[in-house]
Parts: structure tokens; sequence; C-alpha cells
């Protein structure tokens, strides 16, 4: 009953909006004698709206939604997370400046949490000495009593016993190198977070869920060598820039204290574990527990680096590589395995105890929609490991205040946007349902041909340096116009100027421009949309001076020291940078919504296929060759695209297009808002669940090119079998027909 009149308030509003398009339904009286109809439909983006809005979007706002944000800990399901559901349905419905609707969506899906009552421990044979995961207290908000005790979300429930060795970064080929002298059966592995998931199956992520979800291959690499257990801590090295001391981290600097740990989800498939492809609704089918792929089979657990130092630095064995050091206070030691028998374990043979107690339930995902006819979605995540200042609230924030201010617009009537904009707030992201996978193949799977884009803010503030963004390439352009409206906080310059001298590349066509990266691999809420529905997307957020630290992410990440006083004193003191990402996300919301014509560049794709091509042909094209393999349809294919690319962005220059028919119009936005859509191929990776997008999937070849092709040929290469050899080819064939697919969907429409 619930989803019918979610339905039916969907279709209701689609008839409105369509009914408005043709009626004036936007209209706003100037005098003119034209029909209404005749000047909405061939009316532009209105520039003094968009001033108007960048000008509302305002920095104490700002603060306070991130204050009320993260007054408690809201992992989901929790009470804080309920909280965090009434107050945004509250801010949404508020008649000022709420949304046109907002409501909320129901899903149960299978999360993981610890037990309260017999916490995960580890600890090292007779000698009583415990690791513990309760941090310092540096600020009342560590005291909540709902602050989650660290854990690795979906590691199995365990009792294991074993020698300590240390493995790295948990790496196959870092297990490799220890199975060469070391007897690995039966014992327990410390490793540090960073590594498999750039090299294998993550390599190319471009945000936060690899850093965790690495652990879970980690995991699976590290059982195939008889490896009992894995522990994992955050090396003051990678996160820290070497610090390690208190008098040098949290409270005093924006880095890691000594007892933070760092939460995750050990999972490797988006989206529920038990209803694979299908929305976990109370009636949905859920495959058996045990057929459950993808988490580790071995128990893990994090701990923080204060604990790893006490136990690395007693180990015995030989000196670990120089690559496998890092900034504890001691000489890295691959163990025994074990400890150093002079070590104040006292004998090389006692054992490190690692007990999990992980539940797995079935609980509750909460979900947000506004309005509706042709869609731009703006959405991130809402869950969070415990106050989840920067991940996620940062964006949430950001989001809030974006409504704040076009749904005052609305209410005051001056202003209604062309295409319908959905807000989401997406629930559980954090165990691994990024891009709200249940919602997705629920609801917007339904909506997909007639979704624009999706916009993705879930981490709006890294820190204060400059922009980053990631994005589908028929993107680039809306970006960087709606960056180049935006003055960069602390300077003179615009978000562009300032975004270029951080990040920036060479482009054939523009010269010297930022650097807009890749959509590729699931890393955060737009995987879904981008790799299972190809909806063109995009994530924005601000992010620090990769020059100045070599922090993997901001240092706080996933621990309890992610507050709001840790955001609003080292991350963005006057929130100026969450109002830069407001404006510039916002902007480019305001432009995919109103513009006449979308605005997306289909040549900009073309350049991105170029890119691709030129790494394919250096890295594979003289091996391809040798098996009688041939690169030459491929080149042909993104041709034909740069052709037929170029010839539309001809048409759409040359055309005026107010003075053509509306369904002329609507033909050519139909070819750009489908083109992702075009390079979907729901058989091209079998073994990789949830991906279709044949150009932006995950891969786990060094070559940043056409996934599917890389991968083959790297692995035939390593087999050298015939059957191997095979798929490569068979990878050549389905990015070419796609790239030569989507070539016709750009061709004549005037």
């Amino acid at each position: 009953a619930e989803w019918n009149k979610v339905l039916l308030g969907v279709l209701t509003g689609a008839v409105a909006l369509t009914i408005g398009i043709l009626l004036g339904h936007f209209a706003i009286d100037k005098g003119s004698s034209v029909p209404d109809w005749v000047r909405d439909a061939s009316r532009d983006v209105d520039e003094s709206i968009i001033e108007k809005f960048l000008a509302e979007l305002d920095t104490n706002q700002l603060r306070e939604n991130l204050r009320e944000l993260t007054k408690v800990p809201h992992m989901a399901t929790t009470p804080g997370d309920e909280a965090t559901v009434d107050f945004m349905l509250k801010r949404w419905q508020d008649p000022n400046t709420g949304l046109d609707s907002a409501w909320r969506e129901n899903y149960k899906v299978y999360l993981s949490f610890p037990n309260k009552t017999s916490p995960n421990k580890v600890s090292v044979g007779k000698t009583g000495y415990l690791v513990t995961w309760f941090q310092n207290v540096y600020k009342p908000d560590q005291e909540d009593p709902e602050v989650v005790q660290p854990y690795a979300a979906y590691s199995p429930a365990g009792n294991v016993k074993g020698k300590l060795v240390y493995a790295n970064q948990g790496k196959m080929s870092d297990y490799e190198l220890l199975n060469r002298t070391l007897d690995l059966t039966g014992t327990i592995a410390i490793t540090r977070y960073g590594g498999e998931g750039r090299s294998k199956k993550f390599r190319s992520l471009t945000r936060s869920s690899w850093y965790t979800s690495f652990i879970a291959l980690n995991a699976i690499n590290a059982a195939k060598f008889g490896i009992v257990g894995v522990l994992v801590y955050t090396e003051p090295y990678d996160m820290n820039d070497g610090l390690v001391s208190e008098s040098e981290t949290y409270p005093h600097s924006w880095y890691l204290p000594p007892s933070g740990v760092e939460r995750g989800s050990y999972n490797i498939d988006f989206g529920d574990l038990l209803t694979p492809y299908l929305a976990a609704k109370d009636d949905t089918y859920r495959i058996p527990k045990e057929d459950i792929t993808g988490i580790p089979p071995i128990p893990a657990q994090p701990i923080g680096f204060e604990d790893a130092e006490r136990l690395i630095c007693e180990l015995d064995g030989d000196d670990a590589p120089n690559e496998w050091q890092g900034s504890l206070n001691c000489t890295y030691k691959l163990g025994g395995p074990g400890f150093k028998s002079t070590s104040t374990f006292n004998n090389r043979y006692y054992q490190i105890h690692l007990e999990e107690l992980n539940k797995l339930h079935l609980q509750t995902v909460f979900l947000y929609v506004c309005c509706t006819d042709r869609y731009v979605i703006y959405g991130n995540h809402r869950d969070s490991w415990v106050h989840g200042a920067i991940d996620p609230s940062s964006g949430t924030a950001v989001m809030l205040e974006i409504t704040r201010v076009l749904g005052k617009m609305v209410k005051e009537g001056k202003w209604r946007p062309r295409r319908s904009i959905i807000f989401g707030s997406w629930g559980a992201e954090e165990f691994g349902l990024i891009g709200s996978a249940e919602y997705t193949e629920e609801y917007f799977s339904k909506l997909s041909e007639r979704t624009v884009a999706y916009i993705n803010v879930d981490i709006s503030v890294f820190a204060n340096a400059t922009l980053r963004a990631s994005a589908s390439p028929a993107a680039q352009s809306v970006i960087f116009t709606a960056s180049k409206q935006v003055k960069a906080p602390g300077t003179t310059t615009t978000v562009y100027e300032n975004w270029k001298q951080y990040s920036n590349r060479t482009s054939p066509n523009y010269g010297i421009i930022p650097n807009v990266g890749f959509l590729t691999g699931a890393g955060s809420d737009y995987a879904a949309f981008m790799h299972y529905l190809g909806i063109t997307s995009m994530d924005i957020s601000y992010f620090y001076d990769r020059s100045k630290t070599r922090a993997r992410i901001y240092p706080a990440y996933h621990t309890a020291y992610d507050t709001f006083d840790y955001a609003s004193t080292y991350i963005d003191p006057g929130f100026t940078s969450h109002q830069a990402v407001a404006r510039t996300a916002g902007n480019v919301l305001l432009r995919l919504a109103d513009s006449l014509l979308l605005p997306f560049n289909c040549s900009d794709y073309a350049e991105s296929l170029d890119q691709y091509l030129g790494q394919a042909v250096t890295a594979f094209e003289e091996k391809l060759a040798a098996k009688g393999i041939s690169m030459e349809p491929l080149k042909k294919a993104v041709q034909l695209f740069r052709d037929t690319a170029a010839k539309l962005d001809r048409l759409i220059r040359d055309s005026d297009l107010a003075k053509e028919t509306p369904l002329k119009v609507r033909q050519m936005n139909d070819q750009l808002m489908l083109l992702d859509r075009a390079f979907l191929d729901p058989l091209a990776f079998p073994e990789q669940y949830g991906f279709r997008h044949v150009i932006w999937a995950s891969r786990s070849s060094s070559v940043p090119t056409f996934p599917g092709l890389a991968d083959a040929v790297e692995k035939a290469e390593s087999t050298g079998l015939k059957e191997d050899w095979d798929q490569a080819h068979k990878h050549i064939s389905i990015v070419t027909q796609a790239i030569a697919g989507a070539a016709h969907t750009l061709d004549d429409v005037i």
C-alpha cells in the first residue's frame, strides 16, 4: 500500500509536469504578448536565477546543518539514524522551504554488527595483554554510549589462535613473498590499510570504499595460504605523514590519534548480500546465507596503530622489505612466525587470540525522494560509522542547504525547473549499499530512460584546498561552466582556475584544463547509477593539497574522531569550502534541470575514448598482433564515434534551438541523455556483480584503458593459454561494438 501511494504520487506528478510544460507551468509573467507555453518551450537557463541561488547559499546554515547532523552517532538502523531521518523529513516538508513531496522507503537488508555484550577482542597468549578499541577520549563526543566498537562488518564470527606475521598491505604478492620463507598455515596476519584495492578489483576507485573493501580481498587471499585471521591497522606513514605521538595528532592537528581505529564494511559487492539484483523488500526472495560471496572467510579485526606498534615491534624473523617499512618506532620484521624470545611477551611462541562475535541482522534502510518526467537526481548517503562529520554529513549538510534555497524559490513562486529534481538520502551505504542499490533496482531502474544525470556529493569536503571532480566525460563541460562562476575560498580567483592550479591535464581540444577523473570502479554512491544503469554521473567535492600530505584520505576517516569539532577546526573552519561545493554542485544541478538543451558534450567523450585507445594501442597492440588479433576494428569504432560526436556538436552549435519545435529539441536531449546507456552490456562482465558499463567498469590491470580488454590481455599474458587470448579477442569485440553502437545513437536528428 505504501509503495502504491508512492507510485501514484510519481505518476500524478509526471502528468502534472507534462501538462505544465505544455501549458506554461513554469511561466512568470513578464508582460509579453507571446503565449506562455511558447516562451517556456524555448527558454534557456536563467542566469539571474543561478546568481540568486549562489548568493543565498549560507555558510552559517551549512555550519548549523552539520552541527545538527553530527549530534549523535548515526550508524544505519540505530536510534541516531532514525533521528536523522526525522530531522531531514521535517526540513524537506517545511511549508516555507520544503520540497513538493518527501517520504521514506523501507528496505530490509542484511547488516553486520558486533555483539555488545561480548565484544570482539585481541589478546596475546598468557601475558594478559589486551588490544583495546575504546579510543582515548579528547572531546565529549567520543564518550557517547552509541559509539560502536571498531569492527569489520561482515567478518565471520570466530575464535582463532595463531602466531603473528606481518603481511604489509595484504596483497597476493605480499602473501606470496611471505610464503616463500614461512609456513603460514595457522598464523594470523597483521596488515596495514591500503594496497589490494589499488592493485586488484578496486584499483581505480575514486574515493572511500576501496580503503575498507580491499580488506575483504586481503582476508580472502590470506585464507588461501592457510592464515586463520587478519588484523588491520592504519599505518601512520600512509595517513599521518609519519606522525605518531598524541601531542602531534588530534586534538592538536587533523592527524589520527594513536588509539584511533578505522571501521569499515569488509565486503566486495555493492547492494544487499541476500537479494542480489533485487530490492530487499519484505517479501523479496533471499538467497541462503551460506551462498553469500565476497566476504571474508576468516575473522578480521581493525586495530589502532599504537596497538599495532606493540605487536609489530615485538616480532621475530627477517627484516621486512624496505617498501614494507612504516613509521612505527622499530624496524618492521616478518615474524618468526611469532615474537622474539626477548620480547615483553616472554616467549616467541605465544599466540594472538582473535575472537569475532559479529552478528548479522535484517534491518531497514531509509530513502527520500522529491518531485517527478525527465529527472535530475542529486544524492548522498546518510548513515555513518560514528558521528560521520565528513563522511557523509558534510555532503548531507550541503544537500540540505541546496534544498532550502531551491525550496524557498519554489514556494515563493519565483522559479520552477524545466526538469524534475529528485533528492535522495541513501541508507546503509557504509555497509556497501553504495549507489542506493536497493532503491536503484526497484525504482530508478524503471525510470532510468528518463533520468538525465546523477550528481553525487557524499563527502563534500575533505579539506579546503581545491575542487575535485570525477565524472562521465559528457559532464565535464557543465562542471567547468559551473566552477567558473564560483569564487574559490580564500582566493581572488575562481574555483575553476584554482582547480587548474592543483590538478590539470593537457586536452587536445582545449589546452590545459582541470583534471576530471573517470568514474571507474564502485567507489561511492554513484556506483549503481553509473555502472548498472548507465546514468551519466558525477562526483564533486573539495579536496586537500596533495603536495602537502600523503594522507590517503582525511585522517579521521571512519573513526570516532570524525566529529563536528574535527570538521569545524581542521577541515573547513569557516565552512567556505562547504559553500564552494554547494555553489558548484548546485550550479550544475540548475543547469541540468533548466537548460533548453542538456549541457553535455559528446566530443569530450570522444576525447576520453581516444585517450583509452591510445593506452590500449601502446600496451597491447603488438602483443595482440602476435596472436593474430587486430585492433583495427576498435580504432575504426573510436574514429566513427569521434566523427559522429563532432557532427552532432556542429548541429547543436549551428542550430537556433529557440526556433526549433520542442519535439526536435527533445530528440537531441534524448541523444545526449542516453549516451552512457549505449555503453551498457549486461553480458560483458559475468564475474563482476553490478557492472554493465564497458568503458568505466572496475579493472585489475594497471593499464588505464578499456577494463575488459586490459584485464583479459594481462590474464592471457600470464597464462599463455589460447582460451585466454580468445577472451581478449572477445573483449575487443565487446568494446568495439559498444562504441560503434553508441556512435550510431548520436546520428542525425535534425
